[in-house]
C-alpha cells in the first residue's frame, strides 16, 4: 500500500459562495469537488479526508437562536457533531457515486470523531475561529450587540462571528481510523476539527463549547497516522504574501523557516491562512513527513503531481 496522504478539504469544497447555501446546492458543489479526489483514489493514492464546517455550523447556530422561543438550545459541541454527520454523509455519498461511475468499488466511510482539548487552553478567553456567514460591518455590529457575539473582519471578505478554537491534543477514534485504513477503506474523519471533548475530574467525557480548527487537527491526524504528505485545500491557489495588496505574490515553494519569518511579519492572519501555516509547521516536525501542500480544490490532482499550489518543505 502506498504511503498515507491526508487531504483537508476547505469549506469551499462544499459551499459555493456565489449560490444560495441550500443542501441541494451543497451536494452539487461537493460533486464537482470530489472529482479530483476520486481520480486520485482510482490511481491508487491512499487518502484520508478531513473537512471544514465553519459556514454550516454557523447556519445551525443561527437557526437555533432564531428558534429559541420554541425549542431547546443545542450546545456547540453537539452542533459540530451534527455537521460532521451531515457533511460526512454528503462527502461519502458523492464520492462513492463518483467512484462507482468510474468503475471503482473502494469503500468510503464517514466517522463521527471526537478530539481531546485542554479546558484550560487560553483560546477559551481569546476567540479567533470564524463561523457562519459573512456580514457587512454594520450588520455584524448589530448582531454582536443583539446576541453577545464577538466579531472580526475576516481577511477582507467581510465580518464574521468568532468562537474559541482550542488546540487539539489527541484524537479519540485514532485506532479505529487506523484499522479502517488497513482494511482499504477511505476514511472521512475529524470533520469540522472534530468534536471538542475533555475528561473531567471523575474521568467522564465532557463536550466543550468551541470549534477546533480543521487544519490543526488534520496536521495532528497526519502525524499520528505517519502520513507522508498533508494537502490543505482553500479558496485561493496557495499561500500568498501581501495578499490584500496589489503586490500579492503566490509562494510556489517555501521552507518552514521562511514561513515563520513571514508569519512574524503578520502575513498570515489567525482567522484565515494562519492555521494552515501552523498545520504545515506541525506536520513537518514529524519524521515521516515529506511536505505540506496548500492548493485550490480544483487543483488537487495537479498539486499531487507538483504542478500547483504552495509546497512547504523542511528545507
Amino acid at each position: 500500500m502506498r504511503g498515507i496522504n491526508v487531504v483537508a478539504l476547505g469549506g469551499n469544497s462544499l459551499l459555493d459562495p456565489s449560490r444560495p447555501p441550500t443542501v441541494a446546492n451543497q451536494f452539487s458543489h461537493a460533486q464537482r469537488s470530489m472529482g479530483p479526489v476520486a481520480e486520485l483514489i482510482q490511481r491508487g493514492e491512499n487518502l484520508v479526508l478531513t473537512h471544514g464546517n465553519g459556514p454550516q455550523v454557523g447556519f445551525m447556530v443561527l437557526r437555533a437562536e432564531l428558534a429559541a422561543p420554541e425549542v431547546h438550545q443545542v450546545p456547540l459541541d453537539s452542533l459540530v457533531a451534527d455537521t460532521q454527520g451531515a457533511l460526512g454523509y454528503m462527502i461519502q455519498r458523492v464520492l462513492r457515486q463518483e467512484l462507482r461511475r468510474r468503475g471503482d468499488k473502494t469503500d468510503i466511510v464517514a466517522l463521527v470523531t471526537e478530539v481531546d482539548v485542554d479546558p484550560k487552553d487560553p483560546a477559551f478567553s481569546r476567540p479567533t475561529k470564524p463561523i457562519g456567514q459573512f456580514y457587512s460591518q454594520a450588520e455584524a455590529q448589530k448582531l454582536a450587540a443583539q446576541r453577545g457575539w464577538q466579531i472580526i473582519e475576516d481577511a477582507g471578505r467581510g465580518w464574521r462571528r468568532v468562537v474559541p478554537s482550542p488546540s487539539p491534543i489527541d484524537i479519540v477514534q485514532i485506532d479505529v481510523i487506523r484499522h479502517l485504513i488497513d482494511d482499504g477503506v477511505v476514511v472521512v474523519c475529524c470533520g469540522g476539527g472534530g468534536i471538542p471533548v475533555f475528561l473531567d475530574d471523575h474521568g467522564h467525557e465532557v463536550g466543550v463549547e468551541a470549534v477546533i480548527d480543521k487544519d490543526r487537527v488534520s496536521a495532528l491526524l497526519a502525524v499520528k497516522l505517519g502520513a507522508q504528505r498533508l494537502f490543505v485545500t482553500t479558496g485561493v491557489e496557495g499561500i500568498f504574501v501581501d495578499y490584500q495588496t496589489d503586490r500579492r505574490r503566490l509562494l510556489h515553494t517555501v521552507t518552514v523557516d521562511e514561513l515563520d519569518e513571514l508569519a512574524a511579519q503578520g502575513q498570515f492572519p489567525p482567522g484565515s491562512m494562519g492555521p494552515k501555516v501552523e498545520a504545515a509547521r506541525t506536520f513537518l516536525a514529524a519524521p515521516t513527513s515529506i511536505e505540506t501542500v496548500v492548493c485550490h480544490p480544483r487543483d488537487l490532482v495537479a498539486a499531487f503531481d507538483g504542478h500547483a499550489g504552495t509546497r512547504v518543505t523542511r528545507q
